[in-house]
């Protein structure tokens, strides 16, 4: 597919290129979201994932510095598009998705222009996260340190959608600090900081980390089908509460 082809095939969709380069520049700009996003996760898989015995210790095909590398590549992606979508709350502040109202952008353009730059971002987390692991003895069969990577990243757009949910439902001033506070609590309990069991293991199954956790470690951790279906549904479910959410919001903003 050519450039041009490319382009087109966007504006066919509504998505309008010359926002897009724009909302890419803009997030390059806020710092707090990359210090976030492209720091942190690294920083706590070298705390988590190189722990005495990691580096021997294996959990299916892979040892267990490679299943922390992974689950902080979740974490990362998931912090990278959470806070890109949640911007729209500054936006909003500033009366710009008002002004959009105004233009031909339709509400699912406008929302999947965000989960787009969002979802650069997380594929920049992701790929930190990785080359830290990959350097720091993290090992993983040849073939699922690619797949890993997709669906750790791919996944991911559930919360950028998400981001945007959030950030169309709370004001510009609260939703960054409770951001934190909510993804650190699905992290831990959609099983990303420690494997769970018995009764919070079933539990943890409705959580949307869940569904990213069990299908990005899915290549080496070989889970049953039954598993792998379950996570699937969980993703599917939870991308289209918090798109349909988010337009419903977008509307709903706009139009007063």
């Amino acid at each position: 597919m050519t450039v041009l082809e490319a382009r087109t095939g966007l504006r066919r969709s509504g998505i309008r290129p010359a926002f897009v380069a724009l909302e890419m520049r803009r997030m390059l700009r806020n710092k707090r979201a990359l210090i976030f996003s492209l720091i942190m996760p690294p920083v706590f898989f070298l705390s988590f994932g190189l722990q005495s015995g990691y580096k021997t210790q294996m959990i299916g095909s892979g040892n267990t510095t490679g299943y922390v590398m992974v689950s902080m590549a979740v974490y990362g992606a998931m912090l990278a598009n959470t806070s890109g979508g949640a911007m729209v709350a500054v936006e909003r502040a500033q009366g710009w998705s008002r002004q959009l109202r105004l233009t031909p952008l339709p509400p699912l353009a406008y929302i999947a222009t965000k989960i787009i730059v969002a979802m650069a971002l997380g594929l920049a987390s992701v790929a930190v996260v990785f080359t830290v692991g990959a350097l720091s003895g993290a090992q993983l069969p040849a073939s699922a340190w690619l797949v890993c990577f997709l669906i750790a990243w791919l996944g991911s757009a559930v919360f950028a959608a998400f981001g945007l949910f959030i950030g169309y439902l709370l004001p510009s001033e609260n939703v960054m600090q409770l951001l934190g506070v909510v993804l650190a609590l699905l992290a831990f309990a959609g099983g990303l900081f420690m494997p769970l069991h018995g009764w919070f293991d079933t539990v943890s199954k409705v959580f949307p980390t869940n569904g990213i956790a069990v299908l990005a470690r899915a290549p080496f951790t070989d889970p049953s089908g039954a598993a792998v279906v379950l996570a699937v549904v969980n993703v599917l479910a939870w991308a289209t509460v918090f798109t349909l959410g988010s337009a419903f919001l977008f509307r709903r903003d706009t139009a007063r």
